[in-house]
C-alpha cells in the first residue's frame, strides 16, 4: 500500500486489533496519530510507492546508572512510548528523514565513509552513523525517505537519541535486508553512530533496551556480545506503576558533563592497564586511592567506586526479581539513587547550581511518599530531565498531582514496560 492507502486503512480501524496489542489504550490517539503520520509522508514525499511503519520504543533504565560504558551490568525495559516512522524505499543515493517538528535531514550515502564535525549532536550525524556502520559491518544500505514522529521527547530521559538511531537501523533493516539483522546488532551499530558520528561518548544500554524490547538484564562484559536475559517480571501486577517525572531540564547543553562520568571512570581503569573498571574491586581502589587522588581526581574515584557497588546492586536485584520479591528489589533502586547522588553525582550540573530539578524532585517525592512503599531514584544519564518512582498504583493520581504541580501539567507519566523493541508494524 502506498501511504495515503495506509492511512486509510488505519482509520477506518482495520489496524485496531495491532494498535491495541502495541499500546493497549488510547487506542484512538494512536489510530490519528498512525494517519496522520502516514498522510504527512504522502504530502512531504508523494503516494507513488509502497510505503511502511515502523516503531521503536523509548526505554527506562531500572538499575546500572552509568555502569554502561565500562563494561557493566544495567537492568532496563522498553517502555510504551515510542517513535515512529513511516518510510519508503527510493533510488536517488539519498536518505531524507523529516522529523516532526523539524527539518528535513538529507544524507548522501556516497559521503559517509569519514565523521563530519559538522554533523557532531546533530541527528543526520546519527543517520549518517548508523548507515556507515550497517555498511561497514557488511550489511546492505539503502536510499530512502521517512517521516518521523515520536513520544519519547528529547530530554524525557528515555532515551530519544537511541530510539532515533535505533530507529534508522531499523528502516534499512527492513528496506534492503529482509529482516534479518538481529536487534542486538543494530543496536551496536547505532552505539557506533553516537559516539563516531554524533560525537556523544555513550555505552550500549540505551540502544539495547530500545531495539530488544521487554525488561531486561544485560551484562556488557563483552560488549561486542552482551548477555541478555529477559525478565519475566509484572510490576502491575504487584500493585505498583512506573512513574517517571519531567523536572523540565534539557540535556541539550550538557553533553560535556555526560562525557565527563565515562571519562573518569576509564581515567581510574588506565591506572590498571584497562580499558574499563570492569573486574576492579573497592578493596582495590582503597589500596591506590593516595596515588589515585593524583592521578585521576576524588570525583573520579567516587565515580569508580559507585560502579563497583553498582554492579553488585544489579546483581542483586535481577535475582530479587527472578525471586518476584518486590523489597528487595526496591531497596536496591533507594541504594542506586543514593550512590547516584553521592558518589555518582549527576543528579545536577556544577554549571548552573541555582537550578536542581531532579534534586528538587527527589525531595518532593520522598516526603510525599513516607509509608507508602516503593522506591525512587534519577533516572537515565541524569544531570537534568527525569527521576523514576516506583508507586503504589492506588496512590499514583496523588503523587501525580503533587508532582504535576510543582513540575508543571503533565510532567508525572505512568509507563508501562512494552514487549516488543524495533519493528516494523505490520498492519
Amino acid at each position: 500500500m502506498n501511504a495515503l492507502q495506509l492511512a486509510e486503512y488505519i482509520r477506518a480501524g482495520k489496524a485496531d486489533a495491532r494498535l491495541n496489542s502495541l499500546y493497549g489504550k488510547n487506542l484512538e490517539r494512536q489510530r490519528a496519530r498512525y494517519a496522520n503520520a502516514c498522510e504527512k509522508f504522502a504530502e512531504l514525499y508523494g503516494a507513488d510507492k509502497d510505503a511502511f511503519v515502523f516503531s521503536v520504543p523509548g526505554r527506562s533504565e531500572i538499575s546500572g546508572n552509568h555502569t554502561d560504558h565500562n563494561k557493566g551490568k544495567v537492568l532496563a525495559g522498553a517502555i510504551d512510548l515510542d517513535i515512529i516512522a513511516v518510510a519508503a524505499k527510493t533510488d536517488d543515493g539519498l536518505v531524507r528523514v523529516r522529523s516532526e517538528g523539524y527539518s528535513e535531514d538529507r544524507i548522501d550515502l556516497s559521503d559517509i565513509a569519514e565523521p563530519k564535525k559538522e554533523n557532531f549532536f546533530k541527528s543526520r550525524g546519527l543517520i549518517a552513523g548508523v548507515c556507515a556502520g550497517l555498511k561497514n559491518t557488511g550489511h546492505e544500505i539503502c536510499s530512502f525517505c521517512a517521516y518521523t514522529t515520536n513520544d519519547v521527547h528529547k530530554g524525557s530521559g528515555l532515551s530519544s537519541s537511541a530510539a532515533f538511531e535505533v530507529m534508522i537501523g531499523n528502516i534499512i533493516n527492513h528496506l534492503a535486508n529482509g529482516g534479518t539483522i538481529p536487534n542486538p546488532e543494530i543496536a551496536k551499530i547505532s552505539q557506533f553512530a553516537e559516539n563516531v558520528y554524533f560525537g556523544k561518548p555513550c555505552g550500549l544500554m540505551d540502544q539495547t533496551a530500545c531495539a530488544v524490547g521487554g525488561f531486561v538484564a544485560i551484562d556488557f562484559a563483552d560488549p561486542t556480545k552482551p548477555v541478555i536475559e529477559p525478565l519475566e517480571f509484572d510490576l502491575s501486577g504487584k500493585g505498583y506503576s512506573l512513574c517517571i517525572v519531567n523536572t523540565g531540564g534539557n540535556h541539550a547543553d550538557l553533553n560535556d558533563d555526560y562525557a565527563s562520568v565515562p571519562a573518569e571512570m576509564k581515567a581510574i581503569a588506565a591506572y590498571y592497564g584497562k580499558d574499563a573498571l570492569r573486574g576492579l574491586t573497592e578493596e582495590n581502589l582503597i589500596a591506590d586511592m593516595p596515588v589515585l587522588r593524583k592521578t585521576a581526581g576524588d570525583r573520579a574515584i567516587m565515580r569508580a567506586m559507585h560502579f563497583v557497588a553498582e554492579n553488585k546492586r544489579v546483581e542483586a536485584q535481577t535475582a530479587a526479581l527472578r525471586a518476584g520479591d518486590l523489597d528487595g528489589f526496591f531497596a536496591g533502586v533507594i541504594a542506586s539513587g543514593n550512590s547516584s547522588f553521592k558518589y555518582l553525582q549527576n543528579v545536577y550540573t556544577v554549571k548552573n547550581v541555582a537550578e536542581q530539578g531532579l534534586s528538587l524532585a527527589l525531595c518532593v517525592t520522598e516526603y510525599i511518599t513516607k509509608g507508602w512503599g516503593g522506591a525512587f531514584r534519577v533516572h537515565g544519564g541524569g544531570f537534568a530531565g527525569t527521576i523514576q518512582a516506583f508507586i503504589p498504583t492506588d496512590k499514583v493520581d496523588e503523587y501525580k498531582g503533587v508532582m504535576d504541580s510543582v513540575f508543571g501539567e503533565g510532567a508525572c507519566a505512568a509507563l508501562k514496560v512494552r514487549p516488543e523493541g524495533a519493528i516494523i508494524v505490520e498492519l
